[in-house]
């Protein structure tokens, strides 16, 4: 359960506040939600409390999570199985909505040790964005950080 001013997780949205609590009435029944803003987009969503965990709204990792998506990130002799993008994107895509920071953390490893040996498709480069953004704007509230400098602690990785 979260509270006003909480910080969490919304899996495809990224990092936000919860800027309150509020009832609605919907289909004659009264329902609790958690209005949060995204960090990054400004944007507004409304998450039915009742299912919040269901549909994967999350509590920011603690910094022994920071370690193990490092550790992930470093892990960079991972082989690539020769697939066509399109099949890799739907399955990038299918972990990045999961929410969890370590599968998100496994996509922009495995993006950029593709980028190596190919270009990226545009919808690969623009994953390799997101998943970018999103584990950085987590990672810099676990551990206290600005996002610069966790954005140059990940380019660094892979630099």
């Amino acid at each position: 359960m979260f509270k006003k001013g909480d910080m969490a997780v919304y899996p495809g949205h990224g990092v936000g506040k919860i800027k309150k609590i509020e009832t609605q009435v919907v289909a004659g029944e009264e329902h609790s939600f958690y209005v949060m803003e995204v960090r990054d987009t400004s944007m507004t969503v409304m998450i039915p409390c009742l299912t919040s965990e269901k549909v994967g709204l999350r509590a920011i990792i603690t910094t022994d999570d920071v370690d193990e998506v490092f550790t992930i990130l470093n892990m960079k002799d991972v082989e690539i199985v020769a697939q066509p993008w399109n099949q890799r994107y739907r399955e990038y895509m299918e972990k990045i909505k999961s929410g969890s920071v370590f599968e998100i953390a496994s996509v922009l490893r495995d993006l950029f040790v593709l980028t190596e040996t190919k270009d990226l498709s545009f919808g690969e480069r623009k994953m390799l964005d997101s998943a970018r953004i999103l584990l950085v704007s987590e990672i810099s509230l676990a551990n206290s950080m600005s996002e610069d400098e966790v954005g140059e602690q990940i380019e660094g990785i892979f630099a």
